[in-house]
């Protein structure tokens, strides 16, 4: 038979507190167990691009011309429009004003790269 929580926990806890605390240190202990459970994955930090690869054979169309508007706040930055691949296809993706993840950083932007017959796109990022 198990013992329950409330029998386990410390001797400086009242045994009425134990009694209520028991249910909820029970549920805490399987939230726990489950979060553990789950497979780790990773947050692309500013300064570190993006590491979906995307190649294809068709070169990207010229960029588009753009009316930026006014800028919401001194701190917003313009990060202008390019062509990325969607859906066998290229679709074109609009500037629009930004706040910076901290003061310090650079937008480095979105670009395709030629590769022989290829063209290589690599990912916009917070530098």
């Amino acid at each position: 038979m198990k013992t329950p929580v409330s029998d386990r926990l410390s001797p400086a806890i009242p045994a009425f507190a134990a009694r209520r605390l028991s249910p909820l240190l029970a549920c805490c202990g399987a939230l726990i167990l489950l979060v553990s459970t789950y497979p780790a994955y990773t947050v692309p930090q500013a300064g570190t691009p993006a590491v979906n690869t995307v190649i294809v054979t068709q070169a990207p169309p010229a960029l588009q011309a753009e009316v930026v508007l006014a800028q919401p706040t001194p701190q917003h930055v313009w990060l202008a429009g390019y062509w990325t691949w969607r859906d066998e296809r290229y679709e074109w993706m609009a500037g629009h004003w930004e706040l910076p993840p901290t003061v310090s950083s650079v937008w480095v932007a979105p670009r395709w790269e030629q590769q022989g017959n290829a063209y290589r796109f690599y990912e916009g990022y917070w530098n």
